[in-house]
């Protein structure tokens, strides 16, 4: 999971050099590069999955690549929000789909307007232990979450989002883009464990963006 966080991350930051806090109605333009940006992060994905020698479906024995699925790119999921830092980050304990508990520091929160209401979505770091061991993931946020879709469209674990690099000066503006949003490992290869969202990262609307449901029931 991490090796894709980074490789996908990558393409993100690349993607997102230069951004200005996006209007509630976006321009023509800005549509347009929000779905091309989309497209090409699912380009990534999909390259990595297939043929990358760290992905899910290259273990011993291997897991048969049937191809993701998406929902339409919807610029209208396109967001550049500020990042609310907690003034106290807590370590908090989330579990793993095989029972494990984990630790990751809650650090913040963006306010995501979805469905005509704002809703908070917290962000997450990982922890120094975490940093010591893959020193890479050092400033590396993320967001996941569950929604109305979740178990029936979309993979019943919930779903992730790589937000760019944390940035030190407090005003910079983050790409939230949840036509990016994916599924964990676990969703395709029965011999992984990922982290399950809490409660208190359930959006209450649905989010018809980013992947749908790998296993079609």
């Amino acid at each position: 999971m991490k090796t894709l966080c980074l490789l996908l991350a990558t393409a993100l930051i690349a993607l997102t050099s230069c951004k200005q806090e996006a209007p509630r109605t976006m321009s023509g333009a800005d549509s347009l590069r929000a779905i091309n940006e989309s497209l090409e992060y699912r380009r990534t994905a999909e390259d990595f999955f297939r043929n990358h020698s760290s992905s899910p479906f290259k273990t011993d024995p291997p897991v048969p690549y049937e191809g993701l699925r998406w929902y339409p790119p919807d610029a209208g999921y396109y967001f550049t929000l500020r990042l609310h830092r907690y003034e106290r980050p807590e370590t908090v304990v989330v579990y793993g789909t095989k029972g494990e508990p984990r630790n990751q520091i809650r650090y913040g929160w963006f306010t995501i307007p979805i469905g005509g209401k704002e809703h908070r979505l917290n962000v997450y770091k990982f922890t120094p232990d975490d940093v010591r061991r893959h020193p890479q993931l050092a400033g590396t946020l993320s967001v996941w979450f569950t929604d109305e879709t979740t178990g029936g469209e979309t993979y019943p674990v919930g779903r992730y989002v790589e937000i760019e690099p944390e940035a030190g000066d407090p005003d910079h503006l983050y790409v939230v883009n949840l036509n990016n949003a994916h599924n964990p490992y676990c969703a395709y290869n029965p011999s992984y464990s990922c982290a399950i969202p809490t409660r208190e990262d359930r959006l209450p609307a649905a989010v018809r963006a980013g992947e749908m449901n790998y296993h079609v029931e």
